[in-house]
Formats: C-alpha cells, structure tokens, sequence
C-alpha cells in the first residue's frame, strides 16, 4: 500500500514539473521575442527620455505612498513576483466567485507597460510567465525606486493622458511635486481601471476608487483615521469634477 501512495505521489509531482515545464517555456519564448525587439535598457531609456519624465524625488510623496498602498502595499519587502499576493489574490477570487484582484506586483505592472500594452498574442498564461521574467531582470538590474520612477512615468491615466505628470497637469494644473493628499489619492487609484475611474469618465466611480485608495493608506499606516475620515468627508462633498482651465498666452 505505501508502495502504491509512494507511486502516486511520484507520478504526480512528475506532472506537475512537466507542467511547470511547459508554462516557463511557453513564457521564455515570448520573453526573447519581446526583448528581441527592444532591451530591457532600451525600454527604460525610452521613458527617461520623455521631456515630462519626472523624477522620484519631484513627485509628492502622498503620490508617492497611496500608489504603494493601494497597488503593492509590501513592495519593498518582496521580489519582483509577490507569492504571498498571488495566493491572496487567488483565495478572494475564489471566494467571490469572480476576479477581484491579480496580485501583481509594480514591477509586473511596469513590465507589463514597457512590453506587453500593443503585444499581441493568444498565449496569455505565456504572457505572464514572460513578464515575471522581465520583472525578475528589471529587479537585478534597478533599484527599487528606479522601478518604481519608470512605473509612475509609464501609467495610463485616461483622458489620453500617460505618466504622472500629463495626469498632474491635466487633470489638476499643476506639476507633480504640488499635487495635494487628495489629489494624490485620486490620481493613485485610476490606472488600475482608467477607462472605469478617470474622473471625465464616471466621478461617482473615480470617488469609490479613491475612498479604497484612501482606506488602504490609512491601513498601511500612511495617514492616520482622523486624516482618512477628513480625506472622505472632503471626496464626498465633491459633487463634480471640471478639468482646469487650459493657460493662454497673449502676444
């Protein structure tokens, strides 16, 4: 009887490598395809040549700390994939019976930025094996502030807006450096869906995103509960969002 358990056990982890075999062959591939393109460098140094790149240091640091909170709250404690988020992630889902959460990482999303946003393909489990590749190569090879600069500068916003400062200036007038908790806080949370929460888009669900952006931030201890229950008090009285006024020069 231990014999034949013995034998099961065996011919299961025998499948299980082959098909942790097939999945990280399928991924390699697309990873050289994608690369073959374009280096990991020369992607990097594409965004850094934007004329609106922005540096970390240039960017508020209520910006900076909602984006952690809402997208990868354990960002610099973890590798370029975070398991623990993933098994999370994958818990709610089944749970829910629908997809709430993915897991991935700011490096992934940065990856998947650089590489995957006009990448056509059918394989879409080769996909992520591939952007984990690349983010495992982002992570040797840059800091973690590094990183997180290109994710910031490489985001959609809506409204045909991409990296923070097209949004700082679009949607409040003013340069990153200058964006207020809660303009921080709203800016935070549109990438995860810019077609959902850009605020020209649908503002009652762009508040509902930015009350979740401003909960985690409370949670992870960014802001404190009296500052969080200012922050949505202050979203709620909020009944309509009006871009700035375009500046005109005269001769």
């Amino acid at each position: 009887m231990k014999k034949v358990i013995l034998k099961i056990i065996l011919l299961l982890l025998l499948l299980i490598l082959l098909a942790f075999s097939v999945l990280f062959f399928s991924g390699y591939k697309v990873f050289k395809d994608v690369t073959s393109k374009k280096s990991i460098t020369q992607a990097i140094e594409k965004v850094r040549a934007d004329e609106h790149f922005v540096k970390l240091e240039n960017v508020a640091m209520d910006y900076k700390n909602a984006v952690i909170a809402v997208e990868d709250h354990r960002y610099y404690d973890h590798g370029a994939v975070d398991f623990i988020a993933i098994v999370r992630a994958l818990v709610r889902n089944v749970k829910n019976k629908e997809f709430l959460e993915g897991g991935s990482t700011i490096t992934q999303q940065t990856a998947k930025n650089l590489f995957f946003i006009e990448y056509e393909t059918d394989d879409n489990v080769g996909k992520k094996v591939a952007e984990a590749l690349i983010s495992i190569q982002l992570e040797k090879n840059y800091s973690k502030n590094d990183i997180l600069e290109i994710y910031m500068n490489s985001i959609y916003f809506g409204n045909g807006y991409y990296g923070i400062y097209d949004a700082s200036m679009g949607y409040f007038g003013k340069e990153p450096k200058d964006l207020s908790l809660y303009e921080s806080s709203m800016l935070a949370g549109i990438p995860n869906a810019p077609s959902l929460y850009a605020p020209t888009v649908n503002f009652d669900l762009t508040k509902s995103r930015q009350k979740k952006v401003v909960r985690d931030m409370q949670e992870y201890g960014y802001i404190t509960e009296s500052q969080a229950l200012e922050l949505e008090n202050y979203i709620n009285s909020i009944q309509e969002f009006n871009l700035p006024e375009k500046k005109t020069t005269t001769d």
